[in-house]
């Protein structure tokens, strides 16, 4: 696989921050999210490796082992775990040099070249064979984050994604939460001699609509009434993710008074058929612009109390 340079993916600075990394990574997201640029299979491309290098750099222990292993980086935990073991076999431990051992010396902690390391490791050219290149490494997981609006993930999804230059298709249930994480198995990056493939992790962000507010399978939104159907009552049309409905409103109603449409919330998440309700809460609109002959009617209404 080629080497993936996350740094310059992100375009930040081998000594960037954190909040640097993860500043940068929501521009670019924003610039590349595939929603923005539909039809353009490099942006989609792009969004990919700015995810995975944010997954990388974000994370302490992904970033220490990519800073110092490089490309190789995914293979760490393989290098240490070879070097332990023929540390503590001495010169017998692992079969392929002239005394069965592998000669670390070179590499050491000074930053060296692992390249000759990892390529008798894990295949390659040149050497013979040895027992490290027969253990089987399970490759690596992908995590990934994928934007949708509130009104998207209230109804089920079928989305193309790419992944290490795979096309990978997937369907998300209505009713996926924010912050939610659904695993596609054997779609990380491919296992070490044989070992089974990683995973790819995708985590939803379910964006604010400007509508509604989301409690679970809940929906909570603030309606306009005025004045005089809140005092006499009357019926009212509202919207629900679904269409318009026509509400009653009962006489006398006070301002902040809150009502249920049963059903007619967020669909419940793998419960086909299965909705919250839908919290409506009545802000009362105070009449402006009040003709003479209104201020009067209104100024003998306050006079028999």
């Amino acid at each position: 696989m080629a080497f993936v340079d996350y740094y310059k993916v992100l375009g930040v600075d081998k000594t960037a921050s954190e909040k640097d990394i993860k500043n940068a990574y929501r521009k670019l997201a924003r610039k590349f999210h595939p929603d923005l640029n539909p039809n353009d299979p490099e942006a989609n491309k792009r969004f990919q490796e700015i995810n995975e290098a944010n997954e990388v750099l974000t994370d302490p222990d992904k970033r220490k082992k990519y800073d110092q292993y490089g490309e190789h980086w995914q293979h760490a935990d393989a290098y240490e775990q070879a070097r332990q073991q023929q540390g503590s076999a001495g010169q017998g431990g692992y079969g392929g040099g002239p005394q069965g051992g592998y000669d670390f010396s070179s590499f050491g902690d000074a930053g060296g070249d692992f390249s000759d390391f990892f390529q008798s490791m894990f295949g390659g050219a040149g050497g013979g064979g040895g027992r490290g290149r027969q253990a089987r490494y399970r490759g690596q997981d992908y995590n990934a984050e994928l934007q949708l609006s509130l009104r998207d993930a209230a109804t089920t999804q079928k989305q193309t994604l790419t992944v290490n230059g795979k096309s990978i298709r997937i369907t998300i249930p209505a009713g996926v939460e924010n912050g939610q994480t659904i695993k596609i198995a054997g779609h990380g990056s491919a296992g070490v001699n044989g070992g089974p493939n990683g995973d790819l992790y995708i985590t939803f962000r379910i964006a604010d609509d400007p509508q509604f507010k989301r409690r679970g399978a809940d929906l909570l939104a603030t309606v306009p009434l005025n004045l005089y159907t809140a005092i006499l009552g009357g019926d009212i049309t509202v919207d629900t993710l679904t269409g318009q409905v026509k509400v009653k409103v009962k006489p006398e109603t006070p301002n902040g008074t809150q009502v249920k449409l049963k059903g007619k919330g967020f669909p419940v998440y793998k419960k086909e058929g299965e909705f919250g309700d839908l919290y409506l809460t009545y802000n009362v609109q105070l009449p402006t612009n009040l003709t003479a002959e209104q201020k009067e009617l209104f100024t003998k209404l306050a006079n028999t109390q």
